[in-house]
């Protein structure tokens, strides 16, 4: 039986860990906080995040970490953005050569400018980097720990991407290969942006033609920034690019679609935040972005409107008109 440690027992690590032990795997799910662990595995399921949907046997948590990767192959990452390089270099120690590492988490460390798969090298020093794959894709945990259809992408070395292709697929969670992890990544990370801005609309009363020239006028951006970091502007086009903006910006699951509505209705930023039980990626990518096009001077209006709501606490009403009334242009440019 194959055996995996999903490092973090939030939402979407918890649904992880359940598509893997429905196919029959051994799954140790890492919890930092002893009594939240201690929690969860005794009453057999995350009442936190995911209520209702019981663990099966093979699937267990825990808050040691001594001896935790022993003999462990696949060592998955479900944590947050920016908290990500703390919890890879309090593990560096147990990493092997012989293991696969997976980041599941999306977003860009505010204080570097990096992509995470670059917080994880960056961390592990050349040891085994090519061992690292980056999963990504249009994935709410609360649909794929209910066995809801899903399609997800992994980015990686083809050889090592292939292999957790094949270790997470099964017949209601198929997923696909990239080798851009470039565009994987900073897909991911932009679209969490582009979802606040779509909730902003939402908080504003705004309607489908709105949502609808937000993610397209969106997808132009990301592509904009994906082109001038080396991503491949084709990936866009697919899961972790619109796919992901598409549900990020339409879902009521989404949480940083939810941090807009309420911005846009006129709510405070830290008040917000304040009442979430979880972490909402894209209000610090935001910020990462933003100073990363002033550095390469790229054009992203929606983004940085986006930032001056929360960061300037400019007003939303005057940020759609300024958007509205910027010079005329060709739509491809």
């Amino acid at each position: 039986m194959k055996k995996v440690v999903i490092i973090g027992a939030g939402s979407w690590g918890t649904a992880l860990g359940l598509v893997l032990a429905r196919k029959g795997y051994d799954i140790t799910l890492w919890e930092f906080n002893k009594e939240r662990a201690e929690e969860i595995q005794n009453n057999r399921e995350n009442k936190r995040y995911l209520p209702g949907i019981k663990f099966p046997d093979n699937l267990n948590v825990t808050y040691e970490k001594e001896g935790l990767l022993e003999g462990i192959k696949y060592v998955v990452f479900s944590v947050p953005s920016q908290v990500l390089r703390g919890v890879i270099r309090g593990f560096s120690n147990d990493l092997t050569e012989d293991m696969l590492l997976v980041n599941t988490a999306k977003g860009i460390e505010v204080s570097t400018g990096m992509r995470l798969s670059e917080v994880m090298k960056d961390e592990i020093k050349g040891k085994f980097h090519k061992n690292i794959v980056v999963l990504s894709g249009p994935t709410h945990a609360e649909e794929v720990a209910v066995g809801i259809p899903t399609t997800i992408v992994a980015a990686g070395e083809k050889e090592k991407a292939a292999e957790i292709q094949e270790l997470f697929n099964s017949k209601v969670f198929r997923v696909y290969l990239s080798e851009d992890v470039v565009g994987v990544e900073l897909g991911a990370a932009v679209k969490n942006c582009l979802a606040i801005g779509a909730g902003i609309a939402d908080g504003m009363g705004f309607g489908d033609n709105t949502k609808a020239a937000l993610i397209t006028r969106g997808i132009a951006e990301m592509i904009r920034y994906g082109k001038a970091c080396g991503a491949k502007e084709i990936t866009f086009s697919g899961l972790s690019g619109i796919g992901d903006l598409i549900v990020t910006c339409a879902s009521k699951h989404s949480r940083n679609r939810h941090v807009g509505e309420c911005l846009g209705k006129g709510q405070d930023i830290q008040t917000i935040l304040n009442e979430m039980t979880m972490v909402a990626e894209g209000v610090p990518t935001v910020k990462a972005v933003y100073e990363q096009i002033q550095k390469l001077n790229i054009s992203m209006p929606i983004l940085e409107a986006t930032y001056n709501i929360i960061y300037k606490n400019a007003n939303a009403g005057n940020m759609v008109e300024e958007l509205m009334e910027r010079t005329l242009k060709e739509e491809f440019y």
